[in-house]
Formats: C-alpha cells, sequence, structure tokens
C-alpha cells in the first residue's frame, strides 16, 4: 500500500465481471441461490458467493452475433455505465455463468418465453463446452435456437476490487427470478467445478450464518444479502432493482497512527461501514503489494464469483 501510494506499482486494470443474485420465493420471503467455493480455489476458498465470473471478450466483438430480448443494448449501456459493446459483454457474462455455476439458463425460444428444462446429456455437454470455452455464448444460442432474455435480469449493485490488490475485478451485480421448471444443479458430486456445495437460504438465514461466524462471505456478497432483507418476495426485489444506485463501491486503504507510536491500515468501504477494518501495518521496509494478508482477504471484491 506505501509502494501504491509513492507510485512505485501501478494498480492493476479490473477485469469486467458479473454475478447474479438467483431468487425464488418460498413460504418465508425470497430465498437465494448461494455456492460455496472449494476450499482448494487460490480465491475466496470456502466463501458462499453466487454463480458469476468474469467476461468473454468474445461477447464483446460482435454486438449482432447474440440473439437479444429486452432492454436495447443501448439502455443497458446507460443503465450500467459503459459502452454499449461492453454493456452486451456483462449481460451475457451474467446469463452465462449462471447456466454453467448453476444450471439456470436465462434464455428462450421467444421473447416472451424460458426453457422450462436444462437437464440432461446434452445441456451437461454443452455447459461443459460453455466454461472451457470451447463454445462461445453467441453459438450457443444459435444451436439452440434460443434469445438471451435481457429483461429477467436487474442491476443491483457495482463493486470495485480495491486498488492495493494484485487480482482485481470490476463487477455487476444482477438479481434475477429462478424461472419456472428449472432447478440449480447439484454441484456436491461435481469434481471439476469451482463449487463443492450448494444452498437455498432466505437472506436473514444467511446474514445470521454470516453473523455467527458460520458462513464465510466477502463484502460484496454480505452486503447484497443484506440489502435484501426488507423484501417480502421475488417480485419487489426485482421492481426495486429499477431504481437501484449502481455507483461503483471501491474500497480505500490509508495509514493512520495506532496512538502507540506506530502505525496501522485502515480499510474502510464507502456506505458500508460494517466491514472498515483496522490492521497493524506492515514494517516501512515492506514493499510488497497489498496490506497483511488477513486484510487482504476481508477486501477482496469476490467479483469472479460473487
Amino acid at each position: 500500500m506505501r509502494a501504491l501510494a509513492a507510485g512505485r506499482i501501478v494498480p492493476v486494470p479490473p477485469r469486467r465481471s458479473a454475478t447474479v443474485l438467483l431468487l425464488r420465493d418460498t413460504d418465508g420471503g425470497p430465498a437465494v441461490h448461494l455456492l460455496r467455493r472449494r476450499t482448494s480455489m487460490a480465491f475466496a476458498g470456502g466463501a458462499y458467493a453466487y454463480p458469476g465470473g468474469g467476461v468473454d471478450p468474445r461477447d464483446e466483438s460482435d454486438r449482432l452475433a447474440v440473439a437479444w430480448a429486452g432492454p436495447a443494448r443501448a439502455e443497458w449501456a446507460r443503465r450500467l455505465g459503459v459502452p454499449e459493446t461492453v454493456a452486451q459483454a456483462v449481460v451475457c457474462a451474467a446469463v452465462r455463468e449462471t447456466f454453467e455455476e448453476a444450471g439456470v439458463l436465462l434464455a428462450g425460444p421467444d421473447a416472451d418465453t424460458v426453457v422450462a428444462d436444462t437437464t440432461g446429456a446434452d445441456w451437461e455437454a454443452d455447459r461443459v463446452a460453455l466454461i472451457a470455452r470451447e463454445l462461445s455464448f453467441a453459438d450457443f444460442l444459435v444451436r439452440r435456437g434460443l434469445v438471451l432474455r435481457s429483461d429477467l435480469l436487474g442491476a443491483w449493485a457495482r463493486w470495485i476490487t480495491p486498488e492495493f490488490e494484485a487480482r482485481r475485478y470490476d463487477t455487476w451485480f444482477f438479481v434475477a427470478a429462478l424461472p419456472e421448471g428449472q432447478r440449480t444443479r447439484d454441484v456436491s458430486g461435481d469434481t471439476s467445478g469451482e463449487a463443492d456445495r450448494a444452498v437455498w437460504l432466505r437472506p436473514a438465514e444467511a446474514a445470521a450464518g454470516y453473523d455467527r461466524g458460520e458462513l464465510l462471505m466477502m463484502p460484496p456478497t454480505i452486503a447484497t444479502l443484506r440489502q435484501l432483507l426488507p423484501y417480502a418476495g421475488v417480485a419487489g426485489a426485482l421492481a426495486a432493482a429499477r431504481e437501484r444506485d449502481l455507483a461503483p463501491v471501491l474500497a480505500r486503504a490509508y495509514l493512520e497512527d495506532d496512538g502507540a507510536g506506530g502505525e496501522r491500515v485502515v480499510l474502510r468501504w464507502p456506505g458500508h461501514e460494517e466491514f472498515t477494518r483496522h490492521v497493524p501495518a506492515e514494517p516501512s521496509g515492506e514493499e510488497g503489494r497489498g496490506a497483511p494478508s488477513g486484510a487482504r482477504d476481508r477486501a477482496a471484491n469476490g467479483g469472479e464469483a460473487g
């Protein structure tokens, strides 16, 4: 962090990514789909997150290649605050990653329908090919005769990994309802994926588990869960998404006097004071990237998987 402040290192450009809070109604209110990342993962291992991942450059290169329904690309560009090609790529990432990680596909034969079932060996083969980037999302939609249903997504929030991190993401968070007839895939027996457990939890349950120290989550995940607490149903959350402020949340880090003749690192997320951390600073001779490892773990965006 000292090196960053002194201009000795340049922040890594964040990778664009998207993640989806997949929702369904229950008797006790809406529940959200969460995946637990394998502890072997280099990034956020053991943390609960939403389906999500990075943008595929192919989704941005040809704006006419993706069959599209819902708000026009220009409208999405205004909503997300990016050029049209980038908006398309971010929305595609949200839909594609939800299918890859949760087996849920926000697409249908036309602008008014959604596929009812994505199980079966042929769907699994396409899912694996998408993960391996052997198949582009546009080609997948064409092969299936499907249209991306961008109207089923609601933009909810945007978080950017702090500048002192070596691995950075610029992540848009979306909300979407689980389509009727579809079901999320069982990841427990999948040894090749990033997740080893999938659960449906009401936001209050998930937040309580986090507060008790039972569920590990990165700041964006628990923050967005808490933001869902006021809604009694999925429809209310989707409607609220239209008015959500998408100003990016970017953590700031600085040094302050610790009152004992030394310094400490302060990590603060504007508007999210519960995540403020005070960590003893490394000796001034240290010029490695970032804050101490514990601080880095708390500071990381979680963007690739939400």
